[in-house]
């Protein structure tokens, strides 16, 4: 219980200490506010508003059901433009993905002639692109599959696999990077307080004093923990 006591009020000593030192007390104030927020924001790997155009040139349900399946957040709604338009369109940097859908597309998917359909994608937006791609292969080939299954009656999978995550539903990166910038900070501030307090203590030549009092060692060392 003295031990207890005696690192409790040596505690209360070293947050007073703690409090009338203006440069850690900013530093610690920085370091869980406006450094999380930076960190959380600046590295953000998730597709978010990508701009997008469609050339339907097959004018089909199941282009139509290509076009409608690009939602937000993700993708803003689909712009349908003309084949001619494409490369002027994203030399001026208006649509970073481009989808055209050639003519008897429908067709010759029902007549299992796996047709190709091209996605044009502007690189210099490099996280969206590599990331946009994926979403736009995964979102075309669930409409095609879906497509095929209702037009030929063809049964769906009995069992679906339905993913629930409990943190983070929507899986936004910054809530990941923000925790991790909170654990990186406490770390590196757990060593810079601890080591400041040990400065301080010589500075104010008050060292010797805990010395030669009844303190352990331990408790001088939790107490500025």
């Amino acid at each position: 219980m003295r031990k207890a006591s005696n690192i409790f009020w040596l505690g209360v000593k070293e947050l007073r200490s703690f409090l009338h030192d203006l440069v850690l007390l900013g530093l610690v104030v920085y370091a869980f506010s406006l450094a999380v927020t930076m960190q959380a924001r600046s590295f953000s790997q998730e597709l978010h508003n990508a701009s997008i155009a469609i050339v339907d040139e097959d004018r089909s349900e199941l282009s139509r059901r290509i076009a409608h399946a690009f939602l937000p957040p993700m993708f803003q709604p689909p712009q349908e433009i003309a084949e001619r338009d494409i490369v002027p369109m994203m030399n001026m940097g208006r649509y970073t993905f481009v989808i055209d859908v050639p003519p008897n597309f429908q067709r010759d998917v029902q007549a299992g002639r796996r047709p190709g359909l091209q996605v044009d994608v502007d690189a210099t937006a490099m996280v969206q692109a590599g990331l946009g791609s994926g979403y736009a292969q995964q979102i075309i080939s669930t409409e095609i599959a879906d497509f095929l299954s209702r037009s030929e009656g063809a049964p769906l999978s009995s069992v679906n696999l339905d993913v629930r995550i409990a943190f983070n539903p929507n899986i936004t990166t910054a809530w990941f990077t923000a925790v991790m910038g909170i654990i990186n900070n406490v770390t590196m501030l757990a060593i810079i307080l601890a080591g400041a307090a040990i400065v301080r203590e010589r500075e104010h030549g008050t060292m010797d004093h805990l010395l030669v009092m009844p303190l352990t060692p331990f408790e001088i060392a939790m107490s500025k923990v």
